[in-house]
């Protein structure tokens, strides 16, 4: 094969590779989208902190399901399970493990400490916003992603600053009032978004490289700490947000909301965030999982009769149109730092 041969076909695998990975991530968002809808149904019976607890440890019980299901099929089919290699590096060594031991508990601390701090911001503001504002003000972490990014030496170009700026101005329409006061859900949520970019970039630090097995192991780490630090901050907390912290039936209540949190958007969608976000850079990444926002606005009106001002209709389609622009090609030459 000579060289034009090999770099089309690197080029086609790329590609490939590049499609899988943004069918996976738009999956995602479709189901962070829908639930925000169900975290905003759930929130009338349970405190965030309770509710978080609980979905982050079914999210890793459905995890660790799902891995036994998959080598079972496998074992069935007698194929011997490929962990050697990585998502998108097919050379990389054989069993060369780059998350065992101290490194797995490490990664599953760091990215379960940040899950944790974004999960119950989102969880606490949705007790006081709408479902349909907190995906719009959630997806501003498309934003904050590549300005994070700063700080771990990444260049910045300058659509992404006048990005910063449109969104300034959709967020004055869609959550500043005439007393140029914000809700306290809306700033909770904002402080989500932030911790989200954070978890974005975490994420990226971690799987870079590693193998599917791998990459299992983190997530089911980082929800199992997760879920430990919120059923610690639930006794102390959520008697703020809600009358009974431990209340079974109030539990029962809230439960089709929490297996749906749970099952998909826990232990199925990070899931594939981690492994969809191999196959892209984070910014790229983030576009894709940002239309989670046009998901929750949809699910909001149709599920939960949600409606929006006229007011808040501009400042979602502003925050839009910061997120796309934040995210087009443009030339090195107009980097600005």
């Amino acid at each position: 094969m000579d060289g034009t041969s090999l770099q089309t076909n690197t080029k086609t695998i790329n590609r490939s590779t590049n499609v899988k990975s943004s069918f996976i991530l738009t999956i995602t968002a479709l189901i962070w989208g829908l639930a925000f809808v169900a975290q905003r149904s759930g929130m009338e019976f349970v405190g965030p902190f309770l509710f978080m607890g609980i979905r982050m440890l079914l999210g890793a019980l459905t995890l660790v399901v799902i891995v036994v299901l998959m080598d079972f099929v496998r074992k069935m089919r007698k194929k011997p399970i490929d962990d050697n290699k990585s998502l998108d590096n097919p050379k990389s060594e054989p069993n060369a493990s780059k998350l065992t031991g101290t490194t797995l508990l490490k990664a599953g601390l760091a990215c379960g400490a940040v899950l944790f701090l974004a999960g119950s911001a989102q969880q606490v503001g949705l007790v006081f916003t709408t479902a349909s504002k907190a995906g719009f003000l959630t997806a501003l972490y498309i934003v904050l992603v590549p300005i994070l990014g700063l700080f771990i030496r990444h260049k910045t170009h300058w659509n992404t600053w006048l990005s910063v700026a449109i969104a300034a101005v959709g967020l004055y329409f869609l959550c500043i009032k005439d007393s140029f006061i914000m809700e306290l859900g809306d700033i909770s949520v904002l402080g989500g978004a932030f911790f989200w970019a954070c978890h974005i970039l975490v994420i990226d630090h971690f799987v870079a490289d590693l193998k599917q097995r791998d990459i299992l192991k983190l997530c089911v780490a980082q929800f199992i700490a997760a879920a430990v630090l919120a059923f610690i901050a639930s006794p102390m907390l959520d008697g703020f947000f809600a009358s009974g912290t431990f209340d079974l039936s109030a539990i029962t209540a809230a439960m089709p909301a929490i297996l749906f949190t749970g099952i998909l958007s826990t232990g199925v969608a990070f899931t594939l965030q981690a492994i969809g976000q191999q196959g892209l850079n984070p910014s790229a990444a983030s576009i894709i999982m940002s239309l989670e926002s046009v998901f929750s606005l949809i699910g909001g009106m149709l599920i939960l009769s949600e409606i929006l001002t006229m007011r808040e209709w501009i400042g979602c389609v502003l925050m839009f149109v910061a997120v796309i622009l934040s995210q087009l090609p443009v030339k090195d030459s107009k980097r600005l730092t």
